[in-house]
């Protein structure tokens, strides 16, 4: 079981950096000044990358915390 968890722990730390990267390539790609849908506001995009960027942080901490071996069930 230790070792699944340290397994997911690398698996949780690769997650956090890819979906940092598809949040701001998502961003650039969607805004438009002149597109005419909600999508295209530069709002909308800085409100979802400031609620999803600490997530994916928290996400590598808990792989960072996984790996180390802090969540063994053998202390």
């Amino acid at each position: 079981m230790n070792t699944i968890k340290k397994l997911l722990g690398f698996i949780w730390l690769l997650a956090g950096p890819l979906i940092i990267y598809f949040l701001l390539m998502g961003a650039v790609h969607n805004i438009d000044v002149h597109g005419k849908k909600d999508i295209n506001n530069p709002v909308i995009w800085v409100i979802i990358i400031a609620i999803f960027l600490p997530i994916a942080i928290g996400l590598m901490i808990f792989g960072w915390y996984a790996v180390k071996g802090e969540y063994s069930s053998e202390k």
